[in-house]
């Protein structure tokens, strides 16, 4: 194995985590690279704990997602999760958290996040689309 620096030769398969062969990691979108062109000069991470959850908003689902943008799986995770919502209407609430923000991480203890009705949801492996839809359904239906 062989360690080099990051050059702009390399930048696109660090953005797509070497995933230049999937289809799939296109759901990610830019949300790596707008975060590593912010990123790549500051200083490196320190260790966060979490230290609040959401709270469901009374008479909606809400489906609440922290993105840091530097991971293309949670940058699919929050995408697909935007997505779903989406089809639901008003009946679903979608809240976004800009981890990358220094406040939101220090309010949040959290990178990388999704919680419906303040339920964490599993995301590694990214679970897909149609799981993350079924879930805010199975809510919706006991509004």
């Amino acid at each position: 194995m062989k360690v080099i620096d990051l050059t702009e030769e390399h930048e696109p398969l660090f953005f797509c985590c070497l995933e230049d062969w999937s289809e799939e990691i296109k759901e990610a979108g830019s949300h790596k690279e707008l975060w590593y062109s912010r990123m790549k000069d500051a200083s490196p991470p320190r260790w966060i704990v979490q230290k609040k959850k959401p709270a469901p908003v009374p008479g909606k689902v809400t489906v609440t997602s922290f993105m840091n943008g530097w991971c293309p799986a949670q940058n699919m995770v929050f995408e697909r999760a935007k997505r779903a919502a989406a089809g639901f209407g008003d009946t679903v609430e979608f809240q976004e958290f800009n981890t990358s923000e220094t406040e939101v991480l220090q309010e949040w203890g959290l990178i990388d996040a999704l919680f419906i009705d303040g339920r964490q949801v599993r995301t590694g492996p990214p679970p897909s689309y149609e799981k993350i839809r079924k879930k805010i359904r199975k809510k919706v239906r006991k509004l």
